[in-house]
């Protein structure tokens, strides 16, 4: 067999869509390889949603190319396939031939399905495959990631795309309208990785909370949630992203109901600033944000929040930081992800810097250090509350860091390492908390620390 190495950048929608890469070419002959010196196709699947994610490609493809150069002239045989997929393949396309003569692929993420097509059409000539597809001719892939027998939890996509205008946001130039997949799709294959032992499920959208809302008679995602609660084999359920606007109060009630469904939730708030919340068409305001997350804790009173902040935006002003940095201290997030203002080309913030509202890099980047600090205080006090106490781990494998050591989450996705044996991989354990750090748990076997 010839083997494929798969190389991502971003977010779950790109590791998912790594696994459909994998998936496809396994069906045409290719073995996947941790190695890239051995690989005959490499593949890097991209992000483009901040500039710094756009470096590393550029990075990535200089080592590549040079393993090209080594295994041969671009005749022989034996010569080593070079793709880009992803997002900045959608944003540059034939630019990034244009740039890199030597890539034999550019395929954006509506192309993933055609994979096979593309590797054997670009065997012989370069592929540039950037079109959108219409909804009645995009394709899921249901081809299960060779990895997933081995691992504890997997992703589920149940939609692509987004109608979201974020005005920051490069999203739906590079992925497109959205579009949900068929319920029966999704539960399918959540039965088909069950099956092979994956007890967590996190399914990932660009806005799973308006999931189906496009296809008369379709589920919407409350439903979808109870429907994946009830495949056996599934123990517990995550989701990710969620728009604030957009979540009702049928997802906040199955917060109530799915003990299956995971005291965790990402809620990204961006801003905690009422003026730049309207500059970035968020379509919803620092007060609704608010009761939402009571509203959610009253379903689930023991829910870790997690947020993204954008620091810097253009017109972003010393009384909005402010505004954010109360909010932060109101909802008392577990953990954020938080990072400077990202110009990406074609998003309407453009317009923004051209009106004079660019914020200097200087304060951008103390506003960022500061709503940091203050996080980190935040994730220690949040995860010190949890000593001595007594949590159900889903174990995920051994810790990266310890001999004899493994590590698993709780159910507010903490991460937690305590000594163990391979025994206990992917099974649910009692653990107790012993010490707590910003970003992670110590602890031992309930039963054993008795």
């Amino acid at each position: 067999m010839k083997r494929v190495y798969v190389h991502t950048f971003g977010c779950q929608m790109n590791d998912y869509d790594s696994g459909k890469i994998r998936a496809l070419l396994e069906t045409d002959g290719y073995e996947p390889t941790e190695e890239i010196e051995q690989a005959d196709l490499i593949v890097v699947n991209t992000c483009s949603i901040r500039e710094k994610a756009e470096d590393k490609l550029h990075g990535f493809l200089g080592r590549a190319r040079a393993i090209k150069r080594r295994r041969g002239a671009a005749d022989a045989e034996d010569r080593v396939l070079l793709a880009v997929a992803g997002c900045v393949a959608q944003q540059e396309g034939e630019a990034l031939r244009t740039r890199y003569k030597d890539l034999d692929m550019v395929f954006g993420p509506d192309a993933v399905s055609r994979v096979v097509e593309i590797v054997r059409q670009a065997a012989h000539e370069p592929v540039v495959d950037t079109a959108f597809l219409d909804a009645e001719d995009y394709v899921f892939a249901d081809q299960l990631d060779p990895r997933a027998a081995s691992q504890v939890g997997a992703f589920v996509t149940i939609q692509k795309g987004c109608d979201n205008k974020c005005t920051f946001c490069i999203v739906p130039a590079t992925r497109g309208a959205e579009l949900s997949r068929p319920a029966d799709q999704i539960l399918a294959e959540v039965r088909a990785l069950a099956d092979r032992g994956v007890r967590e499920i996190t399914l990932i959208g660009q806005n799973v909370n308006s999931y189906g809302l496009k296809v008369p008679g379709e589920r919407t995602f409350a439903q979808l949630l109870y429907a994946v609660a009830e495949v056996p084999g599934v123990e517990r359920i995550r989701f990710t992203t969620s728009h604030p606007r957009d979540m009702g109060p049928d997802v906040v009630q199955a917060f109530r109901d799915l003990p299956q469904l995971c005291s965790h939730l990402h809620l990204p708030v961006q801003s905690g600033s009422d003026a730049v919340l309207r500059r970035m068409k968020r379509f919803y305001t620092r007060d609704r944000y608010l009761a939402l997350v009571d509203e959610l804790r009253q379903a689930r009173p023991d829910l870790a929040l997690t947020t993204d902040f954008i620091l810097g935006f253009p017109g972003e002003t010393d009384r909005d930081f402010e505004d954010t940095l109360d909010l932060m201290a109101a909802v008392r997030f577990h953990n954020s992800f938080s990072f400077a203002y990202s110009p990406r080309p074609g998003t309407p913030a453009l317009t923004l810097l051209d009106r004079g509202q660019e914020v200097p890099a200087d304060v951008a980047l103390a506003r960022l250090q500061r709503l940091q600090a203050r996080q980190r205080q935040l994730s220690v006090e949040a995860n010190q509350a949890m000593v001595g106490g007594v949590f159900p781990v889903l174990v995920e494998g051994w810790s990266r860091h310890d001999e004899g050591v493994v590590c698993g989450r709780t159910g507010s996705f903490k991460m937690i390492n305590f000594p163990g044996d391979p025994s206990l991989f992917g099974q649910v354990v009692e653990v107790v908390v012993t010490r707590a750090f910003a970003n992670s748990l110590k602890g031992e076997q309930a039963r054993l620390a008795g």
